[in-house]
């Protein structure tokens, strides 16, 4: 006969809130009926001890927590992130809380690892603040990241956007992108939930963006969130157009500055067209995405919020219908690593003086694969 588990109903009506996932998604996810995981939560019945441990993976809680007396306190893991946006990251999802987890673990052996190197701390965090113009933020990205000589009329947006990221990258920023938690393809991020997020560290700075946002939109999130590091300030940005924070709406202003000036958008934005037609022209002539025009129409008070909100989902339809699986698993793993931290890594791996073991958590691979990323990625 089958022993049941003395739950505690008030952690499983917590755990799958936190998770973020409705009594039928639970029940069918651990082959139950929707009554049964009802009746836990009401503790009108418990589960089988069997049933118990399904319910703690599917909700990526120690199985020990249905013991607790009460829900336990989740700090947001990010100091200067506790106060931002109060309400919603006291809500936060476990997916979000995991990622910013792993992000930190891994900004964490960075930052060790080049203080014993001697390295210096970078004089560009923290050099603004957002009492000053945009503009002149924005030219300081321009210059520190070494593309005040770029000229992006060679190249689309997307590749545009990937010499930002090296550029970030050969200045000292670990730029990390994703859109799932670890390796896990069952748990993608929610991009209603955050757009992308900043730490900012004078040694080791770092910019996440969640790939399950449109492509479209990520050049504006990762501009956002590298002009946090100018002002000295981690930060997470979401899809919302209430953002209320002056240090949210400056990030935004000059990201928008960076990739498409309030004085072109002035001296070429035609009222007589659409949004779609203004968007397609001005993202052809600036070499930027269509999202970004949009963006900054609004921001400039070109469109109203449902304009730019109908814009926006419209993007994102179509970048769900083009949306493709698979992959080169190296290219993806230098993506969710960054280049900077996998090479370090992996220098510190080959070198002998880290185990593969050790390397391969950090990393999220395999060792035996370890080899075979150095070789893909130049290490």
């Amino acid at each position: 006969m089958a022993e049941f588990a003395l739950i505690n109903p008030q952690i499983l009506s917590w755990a799958r809130a936190r998770a973020q996932m409705s009594e039928d998604a639970l029940s069918a996810g651990i082959g139950v009926k929707v009554e049964k995981v009802i009746s836990w939560e009401d503790g009108n019945a418990n589960p089988t001890f069997a049933q118990a441990q399904k319910l703690a993976n599917k909700l990526h809680i120690p199985f020990a927590y249905f013991f607790l007396a009460q829900p336990p306190v989740e700090p947001i893991p990010i100091p200067d992130l506790r106060t931002i946006r109060n309400h919603e990251l006291q809500n936060a999802s476990v997916d979000m809380l995991d990622t910013i987890r792993s992000v930190i673990r891994k900004q964490e052996w960075y930052k060790d690892y080049l203080i014993d190197q001697e390295a210096q701390p970078l004089t560009f965090i923290d050099s603004f603040n957002f009492r000053d113009h945009p503009v002149n933020v924005a030219n300081d990205i321009r210059n520190v990241l070494g593309l005040n000589d770029l000229n992006p009329r060679g190249l689309n947006w997307e590749e545009y956007q990937r010499k930002i990221v090296e550029s970030a990258e050969e200045a000292g920023i670990l730029v990390m992108r994703s859109g799932i938690v670890g390796n896990n393809t069952h748990r993608p991020l929610n991009v209603e939930e955050f757009r992308g997020f900043a730490i900012s560290d004078p040694y080791a700075p770092v910019v996440f963006i969640n790939l399950t946002d449109a492509p479209a939109a990520r050049l504006f999130t990762l501009l956002h969130e590298l002009a946090h590091l100018w002002i000295g300030k981690s930060g997470i940005s979401t899809a919302s157009t209430q953002e209320e924070r002056k240090e949210e709406r400056f990030c935004n202003a000059v990201a928008g500055e960076f990739l498409a000036s309030e004085r072109v958008m002035h001296a070429h934005w035609d009222v007589e067209k659409s949004l779609s037609q203004n968007a397609a022209d001005l993202a052809k002539m600036l070499h930027v995405s269509r999202y970004v025009i949009a963006r900054r129409a609004y921001d400039l008070g070109f469109i109203d919020v449902h304009a730019y909100n109908e814009y926006y989902q419209a993007l994102m339809a179509e970048f769900h219908a083009k949306e493709g699986g698979g992959g080169n698993f190296y290219a993806i793993a230098q993506n969710k690593n960054s280049a900077r931290f996998s090479k370090a890594i992996l220098n510190e791996t080959l070198s002998g003086r880290m185990l593969l073991r050790d390397a391969g958590r950090l990393l999220g691979i395999a060792p035996a694969k370890l080899r075979k990323y150095a070789t893909e990625i130049g290490a």
